[in-house]
């Protein structure tokens, strides 16, 4: 079993292409994904890139997911650590890798930029990892 924090990015893309994911691999996610993924959405909508319906169809596709969001102290803490250690100006990023560091395998994002910062400090996967069935 492979365990995967996903963030907003990989979220929605898997909404997109309506993905499978196979049941030996676990999702997470810090409880802040709800609301990025809801702002992202009404922001799309706003943008006229996609309509209401599709945003809700999306959104449904989310909470069918088998996702576990953490949000305690300890991840807090963590990611207040892992901000400071990288200079960023805030903590969300920093949640999805703190999350990583203390209960998964791997983290996953389309940002090429944050999955280079990342490797430095959690492993980082593909989506493809996910995607694929684990050995």
């Amino acid at each position: 079993m492979a365990r995967f924090v996903i963030g907003p990015d990989v979220a929605l893309h898997l909404a997109e292409i309506d993905a499978a994911i196979p049941a030996k691999h676990k999702l997470l996610a810090p409880t802040l994904l709800r609301s990025q993924v809801l702002a992202l959405l009404y922001e799309a909508v706003r943008r006229g890139d996609i309509d209401r319906k599709g945003a809700n169809a999306k959104l449904d596709y989310l909470r069918s997911l088998k996702l576990r969001l953490l949000g305690d102290r300890v991840l807090q803490r963590v990611a207040w650590d892992i901000a400071q250690q990288l200079d960023w100006p805030d903590t969300y990023q920093a949640e999805y890798l703190a999350l990583t560091r203390l209960q998964a395998d791997a983290f996953i994002t389309l940002d090429r930029d944050l999955a280079q910062t990342a490797q430095a400090i959690i492993p980082v996967a593909s989506i493809e990892d996910l995607l694929n069935p684990p050995d």
